[in-house]
């Protein structure tokens, strides 16, 4: 396990992020850029936020974190993927942090009736808590 760096580089931080965006530009112009990465991205337009957000694989997606591909949940997750960007304008982001698919609905459904500034902080949260993971079993 790595111990969480003070300096990393724009294409680091992309991968740790799933993307190059404003926000990780930011980032790698920073010390401690995952220890600090909510207290930066309060601080960045909301449009870079909501980018980053929009950067992250939609939950029911292919991605090394996410398992279980029951037709069910995985249609139930597109649904719930649509009515929440529908109603908040950006992606679900959660730390799966070893649950499956199906261990997730409940969370998403709890989430979707919290206001749009609620998840644009919680999906920041767990934006970072994905990239600080992914860098320490890297």
């Amino acid at each position: 396990m790595h111990d969480l760096p003070g300096q990393l580089s724009v294409a680091e931080l992309a991968e740790l992020f799933s993307a190059r965006t404003r926000l990780v530009e930011r980032l790698a112009a920073s010390e401690d850029p995952l220890g600090r990465a909510e207290e930066i991205a309060r601080a960045a337009p909301e449009e870079e936020r909501v980018e980053a957000l929009a950067a992250h694989p939609r939950i029911g997606e292919s991605s090394p974190e996410q398992r279980g591909d029951e037709a069910e949940v995985l249609a139930e997750l597109a649904q719930l993927n649509r009515d929440y960007e529908q109603r908040f304008g950006f992606r679900f982001v959660v730390f799966v942090a070893g649950r499956s698919r199906q261990e997730l609905l409940p969370l998403f459904r709890e989430r979707l009736d919290r206001t749009r500034d609620q998840e644009l902080e919680t999906g920041i949260a767990e934006l970072a808590a994905i990239a600080r993971d992914r860098w320490r079993w890297r």
